[in-house]
């Protein structure tokens, strides 16, 4: 991981990435370091826990978790590391990603993992929600957040 990346990307599946590229655009658009990185909770679960484990220790302090289906990425990670974790549901099922959604949602208690909504939209409210979090501690953020949201207020 890069010395400077506060928010690891994480995507279960390279199919993720022009879904998450909503969420980097927001990451970029706001100047925020983060590093990108595809690895399966299913494929490859040592990878999984070992990216969680090492992620704090990088200076990552926020993770978000893009997968589909059973959607395993976001509760894995989470069980993993104490820093927050993001989970973007992926629309890439039968079930339109309403499967993903509830696997995400439906974390046991003790190992929460945010949700957004599914697709796109959820990709882009997972890099806000993760902006939002690092400008509670980063005045500069805290401005560029503010300048946004009066942006949106406009219309």
């Amino acid at each position: 991981m890069s010395d400077t990346a506060e928010i690891l990307v994480v995507l279960g599946s390279k199919s993720d990435e022009k879904t998450m590229t909503e969420c980097l655009n927001v990451l970029d658009n706001f100047g925020v370091a983060y590093k990108c990185e595809i690895c399966s909770a299913h494929r490859n679960p040592v990878r999984t826990m070992e990216l969680a484990k090492a992620a704090a220790d990088s200076g990552i302090k926020v993770i978000i978790a893009a997968a589909g289906m059973a959607a395993a990425l976001p509760g894995v990670i989470a069980a993993n590391t104490f820093l927050p974790v993001i989970g973007v549901p992926m629309a890439g099922s039968a079930l339109g990603g309403v499967d993903a959604l509830l696997s995400i949602v439906q974390m046991p208690a003790g190992v929460p993992v945010a949700a957004t909504a599914i697709g796109s939209h959820g990709a882009k409210n997972a890099a806000l929600l993760a902006v939002r979090i690092l400008a509670l501690n980063n005045p500069s953020l805290h401005k560029k957040l503010g300048a946004y949201i009066n942006d949106l207020a406009r219309g």
